[in-house]
C-alpha cells in the first residue's frame, strides 16, 4: 500500500514522491483477529468535494496537512517542478505542499470527480 506524496521544498517548488505505509497485524476491532494496520494518525475534519467534468483551476498550494481518497472520476495534478500524477478511483493523495507555488489540478474525461478529504490536526 502506498500514496501519493506531495511536499514543497525550502525553495517552495512542490514535488510528488511515492511512500509506502508500514502496515503492522494487531488486533484492531477486538474480538476480531489480528489484521495488519498502520499507526494512527489524528484528524481534525473530514470533508467531501465534487469537482465537475472540465474543472480546470490556478494554481494553489494546498490549504492544510491533508489525505485526499480518490472515490470517482480523475484529476491530472502537476507539481510545480513540472512532474504529473493521475490520481484516480482507490488513489490515496497526500497533500503537504503548505507553502510556494502550490500545484495545478485538472478534471480530466467526462465524469465529474468525486473524494474525500482527511485534514490533519
Amino acid at each position: 500500500m502506498q500514496y501519493h506524496h506531495l511536499y514543497s521544498d525550502d525553495q517552495g517548488e512542490s514535488h510528488w514522491q511515492e511512500v509506502g505505509i508500514d502496515l503492522t497485524e494487531r488486533v484492531f476491532a477486538p474480538p476480531a483477529q489480528g489484521i495488519l494496520v498502520s499507526e494512527p494518525e489524528t484528524v481534525r475534519n473530514v470533508v467531501f468535494l465534487r469537482l465537475p467534468a472540465g474543472w480546470d483551476e490556478p494554481a494553489h498550494p494546498s490549504p492544510h496537512p491533508q489525505v485526499l481518497i480518490c472515490l470517482k472520476g480523475r484529476v491530472c495534478v502537476t507539481a510545480s517542478d513540472g512532474d504529473t500524477r493521475e490520481i484516480a478511483p482507490g488513489d490515496i493523495w497526500r497533500m503537504e505542499d503548505l507553502t510556494g507555488k502550490g500545484h495545478h489540478t485538472r478534471v480530466t474525461g467526462t465524469d465529474d470527480f468525486e473524494a474525500a478529504i482527511v485534514q490533519f490536526a
